[in-house]
């Protein structure tokens, strides 16, 4: 007899639904923990039981008008549409491929449009909601993590090896930036074996990103290197086997999958002047436009172009280190003389201006005003795991140690979804 009230109130809300078509509440005032499964909501946060759907496409070259006036939709709708704030929707913006999936009132004669949905992004959507007034709510799609583990043994490349798990390319460029100070990515060769323990992020069934890489081993060259995610004093960071931050001053290289065309010489053959001449740099051959990375954190003093060097940027690093990045096609916005960059920050892009023959990077490397070859120096770990965190690190990483340790090669499973 208790349930009678619940159930009476229940009811009340979907006949409310129902007579006000798709009208949306606000995010905040849905509380999905109260509905039983008599009342679905669909992936967009409304009841639409009543209600007819159809997608349309939006056609490249078509305006809004073009697109929405056919399935109904009024000019004075239209132009409500596009009077929104750019932020949340920009009419002009619209992805072409992409859909608007409209709701149409089943119960009325005229199928009178009640809502459309955009979907910015897999994740992130916009609800025009056309009552009295036109009624605009951004939405965020539910979010699925699922922990996975994978092993994998180098044939070719990385990118080949994960692509044959069958899961996201992302997960390749994830691990290059964890390894980024312990492993040479263009040195990796056959017979070289990972394990990794990682989340995916599902929207809609669909796997759209990769998650944070809670733990990894990589075997490259014979050694085994370790990665274990931890916070210590609100900072996120990867730390070794020991307790030593994987995190160095300076990146291994300023490009992601590129290869090394010519190293450090005090005897090299220059292809543009054909004669013999020192090159105290390393070359990067890559494509044009491909994004070039500080290797440390610094202040640009010197942005722009210089004779035979073309679009160059160099940084200070501190009294001890400076660093040079020659051939740009572009320099990223932003970067200029006395603009303070962070490591791994975008500073320009892969080029061939002044004297090259191809796309490709010259990274200059200066110690204490002497150039050197930036391969072969040795760089000091960060900060490591503090004494008042030993003992939690140190059951975490036991922990995930055993776990890499039971996964076998070539294994990719579903560990558990969060």
């Amino acid at each position: 007899m208790k349930k009678a009230p619940i159930f009476g109130l229940l009811f009340l809300i979907y006949v409310l639904i129902l007579i006000g078509g798709c009208s949306t509440p606000e995010r905040k005032e849905i509380n999905i923990d109260v509905v039983t499964d008599s009342l679905k909501f669909n992936k967009y946060g409304f009841i639409d039981d009543s209600l007819d759907v159809e997608r349309v496409l939006i056609e490249k070259n078509k305006s809004l008008a073009d697109i929405l006036l056919p399935v109904g939709l009024s000019y004075n709708q239209i132009l409500k549409m596009t009077r929104v704030d750019d932020s949340v929707f920009n009419a002009r913006k619209v992805v072409s491929g992409k859909y608007f999936t409209v709701y149409s009132n089943r119960n009325d004669s005229a199928k009178t449009i009640c809502c459309i949905v955009y979907e910015k992004n897999p994740l992130d959507y916009v609800i025009f909601d056309f009552g009295k007034s036109l009624k605009v709510i951004e939405g965020r799609k539910e979010l699925k993590r699922i922990e996975r583990t994978l092993s994998g043994v180098i044939n070719y490349s990385l990118f080949q090896t994960i692509a044959e798990a069958k899961t996201s390319p992302v997960l390749a460029l994830k691990l290059s930036d964890v390894f980024a100070w312990q492993i040479d990515f263009y040195r990796i060769q056959k017979g070289d074996s990972f394990k990794v323990i990682f989340e995916e992020i599902w929207v809609d069934n669909k796997l759209i990103d990769i998650g944070r890489i809670k733990a990894a081993v990589f075997n490259y060259h014979g050694k085994d290197f370790y990665a274990f995610y931890f916070k210590q004093d609100n900072d996120l960071d990867y730390f070794d086997e020991h307790g030593n931050s994987l995190r160095k001053a300076f990146l291994r290289a300023p490009l992601k999958f590129s290869r090394i065309s010519s190293r450090f010489s005090n005897r090299r053959y220059h292809p543009v002047l054909h004669k013999y001449r020192s090159h105290h740099g390393i070359d990067f051959a890559a494509p044009t436009g491909t994004p070039v990375h500080a290797i440390g954190d610094g202040v640009v003093i010197f942005a722009k172009y210089k004779g035979g060097a073309g679009n160059y940027v160099k940084i200070r690093h501190n009294s001890t280190y400076q660093s040079g990045y020659m051939h740009l096609s572009k320099y990223a916005k932003g970067i200029r003389a006395g603009v303070s960059v962070k490591q791994g920050q975008t500073i320009g892009y892969v080029g061939s201006t002044g004297l090259a023959t191809g796309p490709h990077l010259d990274l200059r490397f200066w110690k204490n005003g002497q150039l050197v070859n930036y391969l072969k120096i040795e760089f000091p770990p960060s900060k490591p795991i503090d004494e008042k965190y030993r003992e939690e690190y140190a059951a975490l990483k036991d922990s995930l140690m055993m776990r890499l340790n039971k996964i076998n090669n070539g294994n990719f499973v579903a560990a558990k979804e969060n």
